[in-house]
């Protein structure tokens, strides 16, 4: 019989899978009544350190943070450490969440030493994601940052947090793959009373002096990425919700925004923001801006890749010439590969800036390119004389305006000249008229073999019944969108759709009326879905929706609600009217919560539980971190 948390949390993973008794008394630290699946959360802390226990939603009822248990369960593996499963809890009282929890840092906790223990942490806000159930806050401490996930008070507000250092006490846990190996670490608060404010942000963000950029990072104007910095300058480049960057009379620099309020290139704008650097040059994030009035627009300066790699342009706007070598077609951007000289760099601008003009740019041009130039360092090995070289570079267009073509591709390249020479030795054959008949057939099973390659390429990638894309095509722009969510700080989401008794429908009304309930509402799962938005067939009557690029977590209720709402009028085939509902289970949240295996399985749960709530209706199933969840 184990009778202490620190007993039970000291047990390798073979010796926790004998299920020994565990009995023990302590206070609840963190209780989440329903994380999905039928489970809760609870995190509990005796005198001797802290425990995860696993318990059913059903039996946590009357559970509260704060709360004195008696504890009866068995020892078993948990995602990382040892947890004590199917326990039998009593409450006894209520007391005082402990006291003095040890102050830790980043690096500590990564080390695993501190799992399900009660800790605490200081340390800089500077995000809160604010979801149904809970809050994310990305802290920033003295050794890199954390995310902290708590239960939502109603009626607080959270926004005013950011900037302001604070003081929290929470349960550290581990961020785990499917194979519970440790990949990262996040904290569990119990609600907004375990965040003490040591300072407060200032109520403007705008309100102290502004500071040269060039003088980010330097001697006299050093700030850590603890607190914002007051930036003023003329905006170079923006791409709403997601960069701006601007310069001022030293040089520029651009920030990490989700704010999307227009402004024109040559504003000029006030930007605070925290000031961090990651082998680059300084990138300001969790930005706010706003307008500061009229100002000239900047020029750019045009410059060479062996100007830009010698170093000194980095967030500034260049203007430089290259051959355009070909697209990036893996990239959800649209990306073209440019060489000059020896060096190959690319060129960035996003789809939804990029319009029609995209593609109007012929492999072989000589193209001059206006954008901002986006340096990355080697700060382990290319360093000379103490100072950091260039590794590579990018540039980051606004607009399809900023490419001007100074030279089309020569019109004789070897495929041409062999078609001009055959078409001469055709004029001398004529005579021989079988040349020409041959020739005419080869053409045409080339055609037909090129036909083929695009008719079974798309057949691979979609579904021959629906048209919608297969799980093939699903999952590898699962990948991209999370990439791009790391890259651009947005949330995602997938939607798991599955049609409600569809055997019944079958065994009703015939396979026939099946396949056409089947295609029916594969039409309008693709209606009501954004333009960006993927809509596939996993397979059955199984439908999967892919949301990226989220800076709105409302918005996946809202197309959720209105799948739910589309999808429940009634078929009619063959004079009979045929009657479809879905359930449909929802997994939202960013890039740094999930990985494409955990937000598929979590939908799916999220799923599970809509069925067992009588279908017809949505689940959220939003993980903001691995290892707590939050159901609706």
């Amino acid at each position: 019989m184990l009778t202490t948390a620190r007993q039970a949390h000291s047990l390798s993973n073979e010796e926790a899978s004998r299920a020994i008794p565990v009995h023990l008394r302590g206070v609840i630290t963190y209780f989440d009544p329903d994380y999905g699946g039928g489970k809760a959360a609870i995190f509990i802390h005796d005198a001797t350190g802290g425990l995860f226990i696993n318990q059913t939603s059903q039996l946590a009822k009357g559970l509260f943070v704060g709360a004195v248990v008696d504890v009866h369960g068995v020892s078993a593996p948990g995602a990382f450490g040892p947890i004590v499963d199917y326990p039998k809890m009593r409450v006894l009282g209520r007391g005082p969440l402990p006291p003095n929890p040890p102050r830790v840092t980043l690096a500590l906790l990564k080390t695993g030493a501190y799992d399900a223990q009660w800790v605490e942490v200081e340390g800089s806000v500077h995000r809160v994601i604010e979801y149904p159930h809970s809050v994310t806050l990305r802290l920033e401490l003295l050794d890199g940052p954390i995310g902290i996930t708590m239960l939502r008070d109603p009626g607080a507000t959270y926004s005013n947090l950011v900037d302001a250092q604070v003081r929290i006490h929470a349960n550290a846990a581990p961020t785990t793959n499917i194979d519970r190996q440790m990949i990262g670490v996040h904290l569990q608060a119990p609600n907004l009373a375990a965040v003490q404010v040591v300072k407060p942000a200032p109520a403007d963000p705008f309100a102290g002096p502004y500071i040269p950029v060039n003088g980010l990072l330097q001697w006299e104007h050093f700030s850590t990425s603890m607190h914002r910095v007051h930036l003023r300058g003329t905006v170079t480049l923006q791409w709403p919700g997601f960069s701006i960057c601007i310069r001022d009379a030293t040089r520029g620099i651009c920030a990490q925004t989700s704010q999307t309020t227009p402004v024109a290139v040559g504003e000029q704008v006030d930007v605070a923001g925290f000031v961090e650097t990651d082998n680059r040059s300084p990138v300001v994030t969790d930005a706010v801006f706003r307008d500061a009035g009229h100002n000239r627009p900047v020029a750019p300066q045009p410059v060479t890749a062996d100007k830009i790699l010698r170093g000194g342009f980095s967030s500034e706007l260049i203007q430089i010439d290259g051959q355009l070598i070909g697209y990036d077609l893996a990239s959800s951007d649209v990306t073209l590969q440019l060489s000059s000289g020896d060096t190959l760099f690319p060129v960035i601008l996003p789809k939804d800036l990029a319009g029609s003009q995209a593609s109007a740019w012929k492999i072989g041009s000589r193209l001059r390119v206006t954008g901002i130039s986006s340096a990355q360092f080697d700060a382990m090995g290319n360093v000379r004389g103490g100072v950091a070289l260039t590794k590579f570079f990018s540039v980051l267009m606004r607009s399809p305006a900023d490419v001007t073509i100074l030279e089309q591709p020569s019109w004789w390249t070897p495929a041409h000249a062999i078609l001009l020479l055959t078409m001469a030795l055709t004029a001398t054959l004529v005579v021989l008229g079988w040349v020409a008949m041959l020739r005419k057939r080869l053409e045409h099973h080339a055609d037909l073999l090129r036909e083929s390659e695009s008719r079974f390429r798309h057949l691979a990638l979609h579904d021959n019944l629906t048209g919608l894309a297969t799980r093939l095509l699903m999952y590898d722009r699962l990948s991209v969108a999370i990439e791009r969510s790391r890259r651009r700080c947005t949330g995602l989401a997938i939607l798991i759709v599955d049609l409600d008794r569809f055997k019944a429908v079958n065994d009703t009304y015939g396979h026939q009326a099946g396949d056409e309930v089947l295609r029916t509402s594969a039409k309008r799962l693709s209606s009501v879905v954004r333009r960006e938005d993927t809509v596939a067939r996993m397979g059955g009557d199984e439908f999967v929706v892919l949301l990226p690029d989220l800076t709105d977590m409302k918005v996946v209720e809202a197309i959720a609600s209105n799948i739910v709402e589309t999808l429940a009028v009634p078929i009619r085939i063959d004079g009979q009217e045929v009657p479809v509902s879905v359930s449909v289970g929802v997994c939202a949240g960013t890039a740094e919560q999930f990985d494409a295996d955990a937000i598929m399985k979590n939908a799916d749960a999220a799923l599970y539980r809509a069925k067992e709530s009588g279908r017809n209706r949505f689940q959220v199933f939003a993980r903001e971190v691995a290892g707590i969840l939050a159901v609706k």
